[in-house]
């Protein structure tokens, strides 16, 4: 994956590999920054998922090619530790298919789609990208469709692009064409260890869902869908044991 880190610390090993949500952008991560310094003992980085801020798009949206395209940034030997956000947390499991990893963190992912869900993003995938006057309508469409509205209070220059006086998102649209994940089969095919995480007051997931898929799961208390960015101290604790 050939990009310039922005989003990154520590030395050493274990690595921890932080893969953001759908629209969202490694500098996402980066309010996690303080607590991974006191924290976490080895490196950590936080890559722009392909088609996502300073990442090349991809041909095809897939999971396993979303998960191709990271593997290289794992350790060998199973010295990496994967966190993952929504989509992100779906491609760490697809990632724990294909090589090896000490364990996966998926957190905040959406692991029940309706056919009218599905529809809508398909017709997401299908649009041209969108071009806005300013960059203040640019940066806020941006954070509508991460989800960070209210929440991001830095701006990331990597998320958006400038052409004559116009902008856009750096988000590919056919990214949305990604589809559902089938988790129960991920979960399956993943021989390193899964802890399943959410916001208590996430809409895109519920307790009886994640239960369902028979691995560890955590709801943490007063947190919503983007649960990485409202409090990272508290989400810390999922990664506790490799601490």
């Amino acid at each position: 994956m050939d990009q310039d880190f922005r989003v990154y610390g520590g030395e050493g090993d274990p690595l921890l590999l932080l893969l953001h949500g759908l629209g969202a952008t490694g500098a996402v991560w980066s309010g996690w920054a303080p607590t991974l310094a006191r924290r976490w003992p080895g490196r950590w980085l936080a890559p722009d998922l392909p088609g996502h801020g300073r990442s090349a798009p991809l041909p095809q949206y897939t999971f396993d090619a979303l998960a191709e395209a990271v593997r290289p940034l794992t350790e060998p030997a199973g010295r990496t530790i994967v966190l993952g956000h929504s989509l992100g947390g779906v491609v760490a499991l697809a990632l724990a298919a294909r090589t090896p990893v000490a364990a996966v963190v998926g957190l905040g992912i959406k692991v029940a789609w309706s056919d009218e869900e599905l529809d809508r993003a398909q017709a997401l995938a299908r649009r041209p990208v969108a071009w806005y006057a300013s960059r203040e309508e640019a940066l806020a469409r941006h954070r509508r469709v991460s989800g960070l509205t209210g929440l991001a209070t830095d701006d990331d220059p990597a998320a958006l692009r400038e052409e004559d006086g116009r902008w856009r998102l750096a988000l590919d649209p056919h990214a949305f064409g990604v589809g559902a994940p089938d988790m129960a089969g991920l979960v399956a095919r993943s021989p390193a260890p899964i802890l399943l995480a959410r916001g208590e007051h996430d809409p895109m997931n519920t307790d009886e869902q994640l239960a369902r898929l028979g691995v560890p799961a955590v709801t943490l208390p007063g947190l919503g869908h983007n649960a990485h960015v409202e409090d990272p101290e508290r989400c810390m604790t999922l990664l506790e044991p490799y601490c």
